[in-house]
């Protein structure tokens, strides 16, 4: 299994505008979720926080990034571009379950302490994003490609 870690090779694949543009929508986002809160209510307002405000500029940036890095090495990399923003987009619904423990467990002690209820919502947060990580590593079917069959066949794989 792969572990969890962080990679900072990532950041320096990304231009300055286009952290402009992903900053630039986190503060709208935040701005319009100030907006609704003041209009119509915390309890309103704070369902607008689990927006993935920059998941569209990041699904497209990774997108872009792939197919840039493919082109460079000769292959066309459409697919592959695809194919990691799918993945990203995985992690970010894998992310909001996270959220959503965060939500519920900090709107439970808020009242008691908010410097506690930060803390357990966190950890929760953390908890339940890891463990639906897991559970979705653990659940994915593999697929596997024949190259060769036993016979010393084709290596088209066949359907069953």
């Amino acid at each position: 299994m792969t572990p969890i870690h962080f990679s900072s090779s990532a950041l320096r694949e990304g231009r300055w505008y286009e952290y402009v543009i992903r900053f630039a929508l986190g503060g709208a986002a935040t701005v319009f979720t100030g907006l609704v809160s003041s209009r119509y209510g915390a309890f309103i307002g704070g369902l607008f926080l689990a927006l993935p405000a920059i998941f569209c500029a990041s699904a497209t940036l990774i997108e872009k990034h792939e197919i840039r890095r493919k082109r460079e090495a000769g292959v066309a990399g459409e697919r592959r571009g695809q194919m990691a923003a799918a993945v990203d987009s995985a992690g970010a619904a894998l992310g909001a379950l996270g959220m959503l423990a965060f939500a519920a467990i900090f709107s439970l002690m808020a009242e008691s302490s908010v410097a506690a209820a930060f803390m357990s919502a966190s950890l929760a947060w953390l908890i339940i994003s890891v463990a639906a990580w897991y559970v979705r590593r653990k659940m994915r079917p593999v697929r596997r490609v024949r190259t060769e069959q036993k016979d010393g066949g084709s290596a088209i794989p066949r359907s069953r």
